[in-house]
């Protein structure tokens, strides 16, 4: 046992309770043969292959795949914060035109008629869903491009959004009007 005068009856009790020890050698440290390898994720890799099996086993319904790129247009002075809230949805949509089956024509004043009306009725965002253009062959989606062409020319549009994929994607977009 050491010789060290121990001044509490603990510190001795502790001293003769684990016995004697040896002090280590530098050149005595027992380290592994060789660096273990790296941890993988097990599991994170199962996830991954199941994924996988389900997109190859599911077929895909083409409904759920947005055809066309998203449009959207700010109106000069107008700060870009409107914008963004446009396309999260921060608005309320107050009324709705339905461009389906309609040609370029009967589009264009309907789009018009149903602007000029919102605004009359104090309606200062609202949607119109042009579509998707799934049906317009080599020319592409027609009436949205004619949608956002007729938009970007009017004076009252302060930002336009194509929606959010609960309110038709990019088969509708949401108006934000100026008021009178």
């Amino acid at each position: 046992m050491d010789t060290r005068d121990d001044s509490s009856d603990d510190a001795r009790l502790f001293r003769e309770s684990i016995g004697r020890v040896r002090p280590l050698r530098e050149g005595n440290a027992h380290a592994p043969a060789k660096p273990r390898p790296p941890p993988r994720a097990a599991q994170a890799e199962k996830d991954e292959a199941r994924v996988r099996d389900e997109l190859l086993v599911h077929a895909i319904d083409p409904a759920s795949i947005e055809v066309g790129d998203e449009i959207h247009y700010l109106k000069a002075g107008q700060p870009a914060k409107i914008l963004k809230q446009l396309r999260r949805g921060h608005f309320s949509v107050r009324a709705e035109l339905d461009l389906h089956e309609m040609t370029a024509a009967v589009a264009r004043d309907a789009v018009r008629d149903f602007l000029d009306e919102a605004i009359a009725r104090g309606e200062y965002c609202v949607r119109i869903v042009h579509g998707k253009g799934l049906r317009s062959r080599s020319e592409g989606p027609v009436l949205k491009r004619m949608t956002a062409t007729l938009l970007a020319r009017r004076k009252d549009v302060l930002a336009y959004a194509s929606a959010r994929p609960a309110q038709g994607g990019t088969g509708a977009v949401l108006v934000l009007l100026a008021r009178a």
